[in-house]
């Protein structure tokens, strides 16, 4: 049985909002009850009058409007009753500030009386303290209850003032309310008890409640009780809702996780398969060369003959001819019987065959299924699998297969081998079909799944023709902190396009990128010597003009200019190419390296060890040597970015590490540990939170370390299509670009940990 809600208090009553009318937002004036027992204003209830109908603004529940109108429905006199209680602790008549006794001008003729210091809770009159005295000495009043006048204004008599409050008739001003016709139902004061109920049974108001109180008591009860059900069904379904969005949530990051091992996978394939292309076309070109020489050899021996013997038979005498008559014509015959040509050349031209579900539209790779929820003990069993975010379902145990439609599958996975035809396939010298071994994983085979019978192995290959093969060794494990690694951010593949214009001359060379204006970017195309501006979503929007001859290098966004280093000169223009000013740079170093300050108005760049501040005039701000001049050795930092926190973080070339320091010089954290793999650290980016994004172009990677320079994981690898990334930049705090040495831009979306 569930228990009654505890009764509201008193002074809870008097305190809330409950005497305030939802629609003007004021004290209830003549307050009118709804069936619903939602209670307003009569003028507000008269103002949603519409079509002999009103719309209760609360439940929305519509109500029919009496024949005589809203004055019609029931007064609620227990918030008269409350009212009338606010407005004696507030009070009446004030002289001077202070409450007025009310029975000084009935005796003394005087307008107004003393200043009230008592009230006679039965009477509801403020009383001075002579009257007060007096009022407990008649006969009708000496049973009266008359207190200090300031306590009752305190609400210490509130109780007290309550039992003894009366409701007046609204029929027979200064009448209390003291009968409940039956038949009516209605409540009479002595006026009305007389004419017209005078023949109907009535009831004095004390012991009519006593007889309709034990009804309304269990009609209480039993509306308690659909509340409890009520609320129990509340809870179901709003466990049921958030089961939903937790499973939906779920399914979401499945989704985002299955289409990323499928472009993985997708990427991975291009690279082997342009890896084979070059390949082939290499051996190819090595084999036509080695024919096209010996031809070249054979034709200038021949044609070396020929002109030999033309020339005896034309200017020699005859005793000269028929003297080498017989040395001519036998070379003459041994060309002849030579054979001229090597023999046809196997041309084996490479196709590509797709396979038919990347072309299927009616193949899905992904696909969604719905099922009834199950109960919440039982779903604790069977979705434990699946909690934290696991790329695929775990496997059986009893060694079954998972099924199918629980998981996203990639091309590889429809079936035991991938066909033949998803790969050009490279003419082999010895006729052995080349091994698949060299491929690069999906990462489902890098869960040690059993490799079938002619399938890939995880053994790294070298092409002929000097295709050098890509490390796939993974960075060390996080540190504790990050035990469990859901606490990296991680890549969502957005775009990727070409930044070759056809203006251009030459290749692009990409030296720098930076954020350009609203998710903007702007690359230094060094080779092109140009500032070309594209969207992140790969559209071209022009470019910055540059001083003639200036080959931009590094690159940073201002407000309202750029900033660029060409040769040993730091530039800064605004987007129209109009020069600001030109500082010389040291000539000791190849290329500085600059980067935009988080507030946007000054800009610092890499000068020998040090590092430079310029403000938007071109005074310099400030300069440092990252650690001091204690440090261990000079810094070379070839990259160099800022964070959002306001530190500097750089690539140190003359330690080999990466270097984070503060405004000031002071360094934060340095990274030089394995995570490298004896590389020289590449371009630096940072997001809103601090983490930094290390690119090491030899192995084809980025790493992602945390605000101090702690290495945490890779964030990129080749499997992300990464093939030498030289330049990255952070769009927004949450893109990052990565520029490929072909000139191919990467845009990846970084997703935080706790998204």
């Amino acid at each position: 049985m569930v228990s009654q809600g505890s009764s509201p208090s008193l002074l809870e009553a008097l305190s809330s909002d409950f005497l305030a009318c939802k629609i003007c937002l004021e004290q209830l004036r003549v307050p009118k009850t709804l069936p619903c027992l939602h209670t307003y204003c009569q003028d507000c209830l008269a103002q949603l009058a519409e079509g002999g109908h009103l719309r209760c603004p609360e439940c929305r529940e519509s109500v029919p409007l009496p024949p005589a109108g809203v004055a019609a429905f029931k007064t609620n006199f227990f918030v008269n009753g409350l009212l009338d209680l606010v407005k004696a602790r507030a009070g009446g008549d004030l002289r001077a500030g202070k409450p007025a006794c009310a029975l000084c001008p009935l005796m003394g003729g005087a307008s107004t009386g003393g200043p009230a210091t008592a009230r006679c809770l039965d009477c509801a009159d403020d009383l001075c303290q002579a009257c007060a005295d007096g009022h407990r000495c008649t006969r009708q009043t000496h049973s009266h209850r008359v207190v200090d006048l300031v306590g009752y204004r305190a609400g210490w008599y509130d109780e007290e003032a309550r039992e003894r409050q009366a409701a007046q008739c609204p029929q027979h001003p200064g009448e209390a309310l003291r009968f409940l016709c039956q038949p009516c139902c209605q409540l009479l004061c002595r006026e009305c008890r007389l004419d017209p109920h005078l023949d109907h049974p009535c009831l004095p108001l004390a012991e009519a409640v006593r007889a309709r109180k034990p009804g309304l008591e269990e009609l209480l009860a039993g509306v308690d009780n659909n509340l409890a059900e009520l609320e129990a069904t509340r809870m179901a379904e709003k466990e049921a809702l958030a089961r939903l969005r937790e499973q939906a949530a779920r399914v979401g990051v499945q989704v985002e996780e299955a289409a990323e091992r499928v472009l993985r996978a997708l990427l991975a394939q291009k690279q082997e398969v342009l890896g084979q292309l070059r390949a082939h076309v290499e051996a190819a070109e090595e084999a036509a060369r080695e024919r096209l020489g010996q031809l070249e050899g054979r034709e200038q021996v021949a044609r070396e003959a020929v002109a030999f013997a033309r020339r005896v038979l034309s200017l020699g005498r005859e005793a000269e001819i028929l003297s080498l008559e017989g040395a001519i014509a036998q070379r003459l015959r041994q060309l002849q019987g030579c054979p001229w040509t090597p023999g046809p050349a196997p041309c084996l031209l490479p196709q590509l065959q797709l396979h038919p579900g990347l072309v299927d539209k009616n193949c899905h790779l992904l696909r969604l299924f719905f099922e009834e929820q199950q109960p919440q003990e039982d779903t604790g069993k069977d979705g434990a699998g699946s909690q934290g975010g696991d790329e695929t379902p775990p496997e059986r145990r009893d060694g079954a297969e998972t099924p199918k439609q629980d998981r996203a599958q990639t091309p590889q996975e429809d079936g035991s081998q991938a066909p033949k035809m998803e790969r050009a396939e490279t003419p082999q010298e010895d006729g052995v079909q080349t091994p698949k071994e060299g491929r690069a994983q999906t990462p489902q085979e890098d869960r040690g799944a059993q490799t079938p019978k002619g399938g890939r192995s995880n053994k790294k290959r070298k092409f002929k023709g000097g295709l050098k093969s890509i490390s796939r060794e993974p960075s060390p494990a996080p540190g504790p902190n990050l035990e469990g690694s859901g606490l990296l951010p991680r890549p969502i593949f957005f775009c990727s396009f070409p930044t070759r214009m056809p203006g251009d001359k030459r290749s692009p060379r990409i030296t720098g990128l930076c954020p350009f204006g609203s998710r903007e970017i702007l690359v230094a195309d060094e080779q092109n010597r140009a500032l070309k501006r594209f969207s992140l979503h790969g559209d071209y929007k022009g470019s910055v003009p540059v001083p003639e001859g200036c080959s931009p290098c590094s690159v940073a966004a201002l407000q309202g200019a750029v900033a660029f280093s060409a040769g040993a000169r730091l530039y800064l223009i605004s987007p129209d190419g109009e020069v600001q000013w030109r500082r010389a740079l040291s000539l000791s170093q190849a290329s500085h390296a600059v980067a935009a300050m988080p507030s946007g108005d000054r800009v610092a760049v890499s000068v020998s060890g040090h590092v430079e501040v310029y403000n938007m005039e071109g005074s310099l701000a400030t300069r440092f040597i990252p650690g001091g001049k204690a440090s261990r050795g000079l810094r070379a930092l070839v990259f160099l970015s800022t964070s959002p926190q306001g530190n500097f973080v750089g690539s140190d070339w003359q330690q080999n590490s990466l270097v984070v320091c503060d405004g000031l010089g002071q360094v934060i954290g340095e990274y030089r540990g394995p995570g490298l793999h004896g590389c020289q650290p590449g371009s630096v980016s940072v997001d809103k939170k601090g983490y930094i994004f290390l690119t090491l172009r030899e192995v084809n990677k980025v790493v992602i370390l945390d605000p101090k320079g702690s290495l945490l994981g890779d964030f990129l690898t080749a499997y992300h299509g990464l093939e030498k990334p030289r330049v990255t930049t952070m769009v927004d705090g949450r893109y990052l670009v990565v520029s490929l040495s072909n000139g191919t831009i990467h845009v990846f979306r970084v997703r935080p940990p706790d998204s």
